[in-house]
This record gives structure tokens, C-alpha cells and sequence, in this order.
């Protein structure tokens, strides 16, 4: 309103319903809020590496999707870089999983993204907020 002060109202005066306008706009943030809100609940619950893998993972995919549907054409670079992406994406999940299964090393401490029970992979707030509240 500040900027293009004129322009909206303007707009207000040519319409007869703002009501779509309006709808579109808060859907809209909405939306917005609710991707943020994701995307730090997978970095909470994973780790930011392993959301940065993620985001490779859907690019490539997203362009071999598209070669495949639409038959948008690729290069034999984009063919190697999507490859190796897919290829390191596996790795790193392998490489992931075998960390997983191992123990830990006696006397390493527990970090906040240790879960103790099932119960504590559900809530975004962890044990790094006990005593400040």
C-alpha cells in the first residue's frame, strides 16, 4: 500500500469482489508458513546435510521426470550429473544407515537429536529448552 498506494486502490475500484484477491493472498502465506515450518521440522528431525541431499535428490529426479513425461531433452552432462547425484544420494543413505546400526562409542554423551524413546520424535521442542521455560 505504501509503494503502489494508487494502484491498489485502483484495483479496488475496477473490481467488484475482493474476496478472491483477498483468499488467494492469505492461501498464499499460508502456504508459505507451512513450507517453512517443514523444512525446519526435517532439518530439526534429520540434519541440515541430510536435508541439502534431500534438495539435490528432488532436482534430479525433477529433471529425469521431465525427460521421461514431457521428453524434454538432456545433455550428456545433465545425464553424468544427474547419475552422480543419484549415485551419491544412495551412498550417503548407506553410509547413513551403517552409522546407524553401529553403538556408540562408551562415554560419547547424547546429543539433543538422540531420541530416548519413540514418544520424543514427535515434538519439535526437544530437551534443549528443560530449565529455560
Amino acid at each position: 500500500m505504501l509503494v503502489e498506494g494508487s494502484g491498489v486502490i485502483n484495483w479496488f475500484y475496477t473490481h467488484e469482489s475482493v474476496w478472491p484477491a483477498l483468499i488467494i493472498i492469505f492461501s498464499s502465506g499460508v502456504l508459505a508458513f507451512c513450507l517453512n515450518f517443514s523444512i525446519f521440522y526435517v532439518i530439526h528431525s534429520t540434519t541440515a546435510v541430510t536435508f541439502n541431499v534431500a534438495g539435490n535428490l528432488k532436482v534430479a529426479v525433477a529433471v529425469l521426470v521431465s525427460w521421461l513425461i514431457f521428453h524434454n531433452p538432456i545433455s550428456y552432462m545433465n545425464a553424468v550429473g544427474c547419475a552422480i547425484t543419484l549415485v551419491g544420494c544412495t551412498f550417503y543413505g548407506y553410509v547413513r544407515h551403517m552409522l546407524s546400526q553401529q553403538p556408540p562409542p562408551p562415554g560419547t554423551p547424547r546429543t539433543p537429536r538422540t531420541p530416548r524413546n519413540r514418544i520424543e520424535l514427535l515434538p519439535l521442542v526437544n530437551d534443549k529448552l528443560d530449565g529455560k521455560v
